[in-house]
């Protein structure tokens, strides 16, 4: 398949399809119903929880938990190919992604990159198995998509930093045991500067954490309070006031996994495909040329998508420039995403599946908003993919 940035055959190598077939074969083997019910709703049930956390430990001890991690800290060191690979067959299975999954695809590459051998020994292997589970403090109630305009603040007191403000929208921060932190260390300076990341444990006093009930009744996220926290100096990762520097550092480790990104979309469309093909409505909703027009529109959009997704891990295989198309896709996901959830709900109405898509529609809201906003990605689509000038 030949795109822009180089040519990328998606005709497998054999070495990467045996990849493929060792993975699907030790899912097949270990994949239960009951760990795939648990993934789908991890913080509603205490029970569905520990499922979960058993069988990151599972994938860890085999070998699959962070495929793209180096040997050294309990990886594969696997090609881009073969992380494209792992995130496709994981997602088609329905696996739950692992606990961590933002401290093993985003903090952990800077923990490897900036942190001391101490903090890489201490931290990376719990973190791995899901023994300790992982926030990011980030965003804060006037600092979403703008991390520089962050406010919660440092101040260092001899052998600790103080830490006093506020973050909010928090994955799994109402069950973390570590926060990768970034605060404000140099109020003085110009407003990317200044801003240093800290590694710091959840059980310190004065910190308080409030789950968020989103639409939908989940409690995924927390906003978390930082009241005159001591965290010791020995918790900075990488150099002081060089936290933008690793925030982009962090945010760069997505990778291969935009395949997740098609490859849950066209799941998403074959389930609303199959509760389809048993409702009648004055005949079968799947001989209706209207709603037939409406799946293959988005079935388009979805190819479209992928066809994205494989234009951005070309361009990190051939030394191109990953993030226009990296963050077109993942606007163009989150549209796709909000779609389905409508034409799902148009069709089925709020009790269609047993109200899974009543869910999902409530759920979807978050697609346009969550993990860049899709108004910053089309600033970066504009400015990387379209060459337009900064206004």
């Amino acid at each position: 398949m030949r795109f822009g940035n180089g040519n990328v055959d998606f005709a497998y190598p054999a070495e990467v399809e045996q990849f493929r077939k060792e993975l699907r074969a030790w899912l097949a083997a270990n994949l239960t119903d009951d760990v795939a019910a648990a993934g789908r709703r991890p913080d509603t049930d205490s029970a569905a929880f520990e499922t979960l956390r058993t069988w990151n430990r599972r994938m860890a001890d085999a070998g699959w938990a962070a495929v793209s991690w180096p040997r050294e800290y309990g990886g594969r060191g696997a090609t881009m190919l073969e992380q494209l690979v792992y995130a496709e067959e994981t997602t088609r299975a329905r696996a739950p992604v692992p606990f961590n999954v933002i401290g093993m695809n985003n903090i952990a590459p800077s923990i490897m990159q900036y942190g001391t051998e101490s903090q890489k020994r201490r931290l990376l292997p719990r973190m791995l198995r899901a023994d300790d589970i992982w926030c990011q403090g980030m965003s804060e109630p006037d600092a979403g998509s703008d991390l520089a305009s962050l406010r919660t603040r440092a101040v260092r007191d001899g052998d600790h930093f103080v830490v006093t403000g506020q973050k909010i929208w928090t994955s799994l921060g109402h069950r973390a045991d570590w926060c990768q932190l970034y605060v404000r260390t140099d109020p003085d300076a110009p407003k990317h500067q200044g801003i240093s990341s800290l590694i710091v444990d959840m059980s310190l006093p004065g910190i308080e954490v409030r789950p968020l009930v989103t639409l939908n009744g989940d409690a995924d996220f927390a906003e978390v309070f930082f009241n005159d926290v001591r965290v010791p100096v020995d918790a900075l990762l990488g150099p002081l006031n060089e936290g933008w520097r690793i925030a982009t550092t962090t945010l760069s480790h997505e990778r291969a996994g935009a395949a997740r990104l098609y490859t849950e979309m066209q799941l998403r469309l074959e389930d609303l495909v199959t509760d389809l093909a048993v409702v009648e409505v004055d005949g079968r909703m799947l001989e209706d040329p209207v709603t037939l027009r409406r799946l293959g529109e988005i079935a388009v959009r979805i190819k479209y998508l992928e066809v994205l997704c494989q234009r951005s891990i070309s361009a990190m295989l051939h030394g191109g420039d990953p993030l226009g198309s990296a963050s077109l896709a993942k606007t163009i996901w989150g549209e796709i995403g909000q779609d389905i959830a409508a034409l799902a709900f148009d069709l089925l109405g709020p009790r269609g599946a047993n109200g899974r898509w009543a869910d999902y529609r409530l759920t979807s809201r978050s697609l346009t908003i969550a993990g860049g906003t899709t108004q910053i990605n089309k600033n970066i689509t504009a400015q990387r993919v379209l060459g337009l000038p900064r206004r």
